[in-house]
C-alpha cells in the first residue's frame, strides 16, 4: 500500500475538485473528461491485427515466449497519452491514476472468454528498496482496481523481489534474463496455500523477461500460471514480446 499521504491524496482527488495530472485542467475524478477520453482511446479495437489475424477488442493473444504457452492479455499500447498516465502514476507520485487504469484493464477482461477462468491474481514485485522510494508498487495498485471490479481473489505476496536488479530498458534479451535470474522468489502466502492457477498483473509487457521469470518460479513451485495482464504493451505487433 502507499503511504498514508499518498492515500490521502487519492481520497481527495475523488471528493475535492482538483487538477487532472495530466493536463492541469480542472477535474472531479482521478482525470478531467478530456484526458479520461483521449485515453479511452488507447485501448486496442479490432483493427490491430495479431499474427496476421485481426481480433476484436480487446486484444488478447498467444505466444510461446517460455516454456510452455502463457496467455497475454494487454489492455493498450504504451505510447502518447497512456505511456504519459502511467509515467505519472509511477515517477510523479499519482498513485491514483491506477483505479480508472486497472478497472479499465478489469472491464476489458471481463468483456473476454477468459473471464470463466478464476485465478488468483498476484503482482509483478517492486525491490523492498525500491518499494520504500515510490512509496507504493504500482502493479499491486492496478491488481487492486482490476480485482475489486473483478471480483477475482488478490495475493499481495504471492511474489518477492529478493534481490535489486538495474533498469532493463535498453537491455538485450539475454542481458534481461541474467539480470533476473533468481531475483524473484514465491512468497509464503502461496506456499503454504497453492492456488489452482496465477494470472500475474504488471503495468508494462515489454519482452516478457520478468513475466517470463515470475512464471518460472511459480511453476518450480508447483503452481499453476494462467497468464498475465497488463495495461500497455511496447510491442505494436502482439506476439513479439518486463
Amino acid at each position: 500500500m502507499g503511504s498514508p499521504t499518498q492515500w490521502v491524496k487519492s481520497f481527495l482527488n475523488l471528493f475535492l475538485k482538483s487538477n487532472c495530472p495530466l493536463c492541469g485542467r480542472p477535474a472531479n475524478r482521478e482525470l478531467c473528461p478530456s484526458c479520461e477520453r483521449s485515453l479511452l482511446r488507447c485501448q486496442f479495437t479490432n483493427e490491430r491485427c495479431a499474427r496476421g489475424s485481426a481480433i476484436s477488442a480487446p486484444r488478447v493473444h498467444r505466444s510461446q515466449f517460455w516454456e510452455g504457452q502463457l496467455l497475454v492479455f494487454v489492455w493498450g499500447l504504451y505510447g502518447g497519452l497512456l505511456k504519459q498516465a502511467i509515467a505519472a502514476l509511477k515517477y510523479e507520485n499519482q498513485p491514483q491514476l491506477a483505479r480508472p487504469l486497472g478497472t479499465w484493464l478489469a472491464q476489458a477482461w471481463m468483456k473476454s472468454p477468459h473471464s470463466q477462468v478464476k485465478p488468483v491474481v498476484v503482482p509483478i514485485p517492486l525491490h523492498a528498496d525500491k518499494r520504500l522510494a515510490r512509496g507504493f508498487n504500482q502493479a499491486e495498485l492496478l491488481a487492486e482496481s482490476f480485482c475489486q471490479y473483478t471480483g477475482l481473489p488478490l495475493n499481495r505476496q504471492g511474489l518477492e523481489r529478493v534481490r535489486a536488479t538495474e533498469a532493463l530498458f535498453g537491455l538485450s534479451l539475454t542481458e534481461r534474463q541474467q539480470i533476473l535470474a533468481d531475483a524473484l522468489s514465491v512468497g509464503k502466502s502461496l506456499t503454504q496455500k497453492r492456488p489452482q492457477r496465477v494470472l500475474l498483473i504488471d503495468d508494462i509487457y515489454t519482452t516478457g523477461t520478468t513475466v517470463g521469470e515470475a512464471a518460472r518460479v511459480l511453476r518450480r513451485q508447483g503452481i499453476s500460471v494462467y497468464g498475465v495482464v497488463a495495461i500497455a504493451t511496447t510491442n505494436k505487433s502482439p506476439g513479439s514480446g518486463s
